[in-house]
């Protein structure tokens, strides 16, 4: 399959809101952090909502059922049913499904979003490798308090052969108080113990795109999300438009470095973004101008940014002026560009 490889942020005359169906919308890091809306979020995704744009959240999370982040978003102020939460935890239970009998035994590290998903499909979650005609073991993300000797007892059963399942593998989780460990961390865990690896449904994989386009029915879905070896990641496997926002794990200098599969349509500060249109960026003498900056990637691998006017210009646009000078020059060599100087001068370093 050959897909574009992406130079530059793209443009959109029209609002994202009304350019595409459904927002299809990863949750930490996007539209709460540690339990807490992230600035701008309720009030954008009730203005996209009004104006006719479905909402799907769309989370690596297998922790919580999808009633149970429909109550918390809710409680935020986001109105949201259950069937407009898709999770890893289903999207792994399918998969589990579909290679196991029904009925089959399956032992669970993690949560309850994990427990439930598995008996929507008809499987049997249970709580020991010792389980007579244990067919599977899945693992996910299961708090901050899950007991260590939960990852003895997926060695145990992965280590007499038993197939091993995982819900996603991000290493790391954004929270109220900053970035913690993820799932993937947990993971590594149990291959370390193991040497196996596990089959993996979560973003960016084919198992949770497909999950959320038999749940959605999208048409002209927008993928958003805050993690580019996920979200991006993910909408690129699925060759589907892209927006990142910077509330949750991925900096400005991360986005100047993305290879090609990690690099998003749009980027925003956060889901105001939504919104509104995207700038188009144009070529300018050796560089690319965006509203009133101008990014050049120099011959010794520094990325130098100008501004045209006399100040003001939205340090936004001197991020997607970067992006295209950055992604043009990583053709030769990503890993030296030097961006900690423009990046300074847009407070976004």
């Amino acid at each position: 399959m050959t897909r574009q490889i992406r130079t530059s942020p793209a443009a959109c005359d029209q609002s994202l809101h009304q350019a595409y169906d459904t927002a299809l919308l990863d949750l930490d890091g996007v539209v709460y952090a540690g339990g807490r809306a992230i600035g701008h979020a309720v009030e954008s995704l009730a203005a996209a909502r009004a104006d006719g744009m479905h909402l799907a959240y769309v989370t690596n999370n297998a922790l919580r059922t999808p009633e149970a982040v429909a109550e918390h978003l809710g409680e935020l102020g986001i109105p949201t049913d259950a069937a407009e939460v898709i999770t890893s935890a289903q999207a792994v239970a399918r998969l589990i499904a579909e290679q196991v009998e029904p009925g089959s035994k399956v032992l669970v590290i993690g949560g309850e979003g994990l427990r439930v998903a598995l008996r929507e499909r008809g499987l049997v979650p249970v709580e020991s490798a010792d389980e007579e005609g244990l067919a599977a073991v899945v693992q996910g993300y299961g708090g901050p308090d899950l007991a260590w000797g939960r990852f003895a007892e997926a060695s145990y059963a992965i280590n007499r052969g038993v197939p091993w399942y995982a819900s996603n593998t991000d290493l790391t989780i954004p929270g109220a108080r900053g970035i913690a460990p993820g799932n993937g961390a947990a993971v590594e865990v149990v291959r370390i113990a193991t040497g196996a690896e596990p089959q993996v449904a979560g973003k960016p994989l084919p198992p949770m795109h497909r999950e959320t386009v038999l749940r959605t029915g999208a048409k002209r879905p927008l993928v958003v999300g805050d993690r580019l070896d996920t979200d991006i990641e993910g909408a690129f496997n699925g060759e589907v438009d892209s927006l990142l926002v910077l509330t949750g794990v991925t900096d400005a200098e991360q986005l100047l470095r993305a290879e090609p599969r990690h690099r998003p349509t749009y980027v925003d500060r956060d889901l105001r973004g939504l919104l509104a249109g995207q700038p188009e960026v144009v070529p300018a003498a050796e560089g690319f101008r965006c509203g009133g900056w101008t990014a050049v990637a120099l011959n010794n691998g520094v990325l130098e940014l100008s501004e045209d006017g006399g100040g003001g210009s939205d340090p936004l646009d001197g991020l997607r002026a970067l992006c295209a000078a950055a992604w043009t020059a990583a053709a030769e060599d990503v890993c030296t560009l030097d961006a900690a100087k423009a990046l300074a001068r847009l407070g976004l370093q």
